[in-house]
């Protein structure tokens, strides 16, 4: 492709100086705004223009590289010099992330997105609650108990506890509603998963405790199979209601179709889902406290390291419900989550990473990227720089997972945990067991650390970078 004639054909259709307000590049994008409508048919058939963009600005494709050669050419036409904003940071990060997904976008990934959706509504909740019982059960611990009789603290610790004690129910809700069901169905079937106090009550009979289910010959016992048992019957309840809404005559669907969906979902909770809810909530505990326990160091590095990759093909998601489970105040970990700030260290290791790229690289576009995303970075917001930055480079990110692990490392020898969820880098800060500030700060300096180190010595290519962003 001829760069300058590709240059001044795009120049003449959009009408020349007097119709171009601004040029800018971004990764694969010649982006220039316009006074007056042009004809887009024209110039779509333009020699090296892969597609034309009509959104608030023209965005004419044209491809990494290209799109900077071209965009030279074009700047030297329209007098109007090649702008890099903070916007163009943004739209590289979006456009570059909507490309990854596509590419990463399988049953298993959508699958994973509609848990995580299940989840997220319950974000806030989770992580005002989570901060109430942590804070409160601080200060029961340096006050001796001295605010636990008083009515406006238990009011405001009990906030804390009703979140949790009856999340499985939020969950089933959720869960139904995602799935294409009745939220209030899945609501019901998920409260058989909380210890509710008067169900003891209910199933004591001849002054027996226990009702003993068949087949499984074990006790039916309220609240066993938590949180993961409820979202699998969230599923299940929607799949039944609209197997038997199609089977059900209209005139019947009101009153049938939830009785039935109620009365069939609650024998394959109790049989089945319950006893596999709990088998697999002491699987994942199991395999946590071996990674954790048993694996220490190693494990901590294993972990910072490789959750970058998963985000980047969506396989992270899966850890939402883990997040919750470990932030329960009634779970084995009393409440504190000692996974999140392992992988917390791995935004670290891209910040670290994308400094190192804007002290070595040469390349004045690559190094305004970079700068443009290492502060948002810095406060937990990583995918400007992962997705505009370290990834699309392919070395870079490499080297930015492999040092995050020292912060991992770090993580877990100082038993760092979290006492809710939500948000990630400095802002950690906020969510971090109270009075282990000073050591996450280390571990995130150990993690900014081991990125940069191992990007300015092994992950800078010139050469790549040239292909991307054109020489400079």
């Amino acid at each position: 492709m001829d760069a300058k004639k590709t240059a001044r054909e795009i120049y003449d259709i959009l009408g020349g100086k007097e119709n171009i307000v601004s040029n800018a590049v971004c990764m694969t994008r010649l982006r220039v705004k316009v006074r007056e409508d042009i004809n887009l048919e024209k110039l779509k058939k333009v020699d090296g223009i892969l597609n034309v963009v009509n959104s608030d600005t023209l965005q004419i494709v044209l491809g990494p590289g290209k799109v900077n050669t071209v965009g030279d050419e074009f700047s030297k036409l329209s007098g109007i010099a090649l702008g890099f904003s903070d916007s163009n940071v943004k739209d590289v990060a979006n456009e570059n992330k909507k490309a990854n997904r596509q590419k990463h976008n399988g049953p298993v990934q959508q699958f994973l997105q509609k848990i995580a959706n299940v989840f997220v509504p319950l974000l806030p909740g989770i992580i005002a609650a989570g901060l109430i019982m942590g804070l409160t059960n601080v200060t029961n611990v340096a006050t001796n108990n001295a605010y636990s009789t008083v009515w406006w603290f238990a009011a405001i610790r009990s906030i804390g506890f009703v979140m949790f004690a009856y999340l499985a129910i939020y969950a089933g809700m959720n869960a139904s509603k995602e799935f294409g069901g009745t939220a209030v169905l899945g609501g019901i079937i998920g409260s058989i998963f909380i210890a509710n106090p008067a169900l003891p009550l209910l199933l004591k009979v001849e002054e027996k405790n226990a009702i003993m289910l068949p087949f499984i010959n074990h006790p039916f016992t309220p609240g066993m199979g938590g949180l993961l048992a409820a979202l699998f019957m969230g599923m299940i309840t929607a799949f039944l209601e609209k197997q038997i809404r199609k089977i059900i005559p209209t005139i019947f669907d009101t009153f049938f179709t939830p009785l039935l969906t109620l009365i069939i979902g609650i024998f394959i909770a109790l049989l089945v889902i319950q006893p596999l809810g709990s088998f697999i909530t002491e699987f994942i505990y199991a395999i946590l406290d071996f990674t954790y326990n048993k694996l220490g160091i190693l494990g901590g590095y294993l972990l910072a390291a490789g959750f970058l990759p998963l985000v980047s093909v969506g396989l992270h998601q899966a850890l939402t419900p883990i997040h919750v489970m470990l932030n329960n105040p009634e779970g084995p970990t009393k409440g504190i989550n000692y996974l999140l700030p392992i992988l917390m260290m791995a935004g670290g290791g891209q910040v670290g990473a994308g400094i190192a790229i804007y002290i070595k690289t040469k390349n004045q576009r690559l190094k305004n990227m970079a700068r443009d995303s290492i502060p948002v970075g810095i406060l937990g917001i990583g995918e400007p720089l992962m997705y505009a930055v370290t990834l699309p480079l392919g070395k870079p990110f490499v080297t930015a997972c492999l040092g995050s692990g020292i912060g991992g490392i770090l993580a877990v020898l100082f038993h760092l945990g979290t006492i809710s969820q939500g948000v990630s880098g400095l802002f950690g800060l906020l969510i971090v067991v109270p009075g282990t500030w000073i050591y996450f700060m280390i571990a995130m300096l150990g993690a900014y650390a081991g990125g940069f180190i191992l990007t300015y010595f092994f992950g800078i290519d010139n050469e790549n970078i040239e292909e991307m962003y054109g020489e400079q």
